[in-house]
C-alpha cells in the first residue's frame, strides 16, 4: 500500500505545483512602459483552482479506494481458500479415522487377550475411554 500512496502523492504534487511538464502561458506584454511604482501589475491565476484541486483529491481518493477494495477482495479470496483447505483436511482426517477404526475393530476381534500382547494391550487400554479408542491409538502409532 505504501507504493500506491507514494504514486498518488507524486501525482498530486505534479498537478498542484507547476513542474517541468506544465506549460505556463507568458503574460501579455503591455505596449506602454511602466511609469510609476504604484501602478498595478496583472496577476497570474493558476490553472489549478481550488475546484480542480478538489477534483484531483477526489480522483486520487477514488483510485486509492479502488486499490483498497481490490486488496480486500484478494484477502477474502485467500481466506476462503484457507477455509476450503481446512475442510478438505478435516475430511481426510475423518476418512483416515474411519479406516483406522475398522482396522482396529478387526485387530481387537483377532486379539488373544491371554497372549502377552493381549495382556499388554489390556494394561495399555486402561488409560482410554474404550478399548476401541486404545486400539486406534495403538494402530496409529504402528
Amino acid at each position: 500500500m505504501d507504493s500506491i500512496d507514494k504514486i498518488l502523492s507524486d501525482l498530486k504534487e505534479e498537478y498542484e505545483s507547476p513542474g517541468e511538464k506544465a506549460k505556463v502561458k507568458p503574460l501579455p506584454e503591455s505596449p506602454k512602459p511602466l511609469k510609476s511604482s504604484n501602478q498595478t501589475y496583472p496577476t497570474y491565476k493558476s490553472p489549478l483552482t481550488s475546484a480542480n484541486g478538489d477534483s484531483i483529491d477526489r480522483l486520487l481518493s477514488d483510485v486509492k479506494g479502488d486499490f483498497e477494495q481490490q486488496d480486500l477482495a484478494v484477502e477474502l479470496q485467500k481466506q476462503q481458500e484457507l477455509e476450503k483447505k481446512s475442510i478438505r483436511e478435516e475430511r481426510i482426517k475423518v476418512e483416515r479415522r474411519k479406516a483406522l477404526e475398522s482396522k482396529a475393530k478387526e485387530w481387537l476381534k483377532n486379539l488373544d487377550t491371554l497372549s502377552p500382547e493381549g495382556l499388554w494391550f489390556e494394561k495399555f487400554a486402561e488409560g482410554y475411554p474404550s478399548r476401541l479408542e486404545a486400539g486406534i491409538d495403538y494402530l496409529q502409532g504402528n
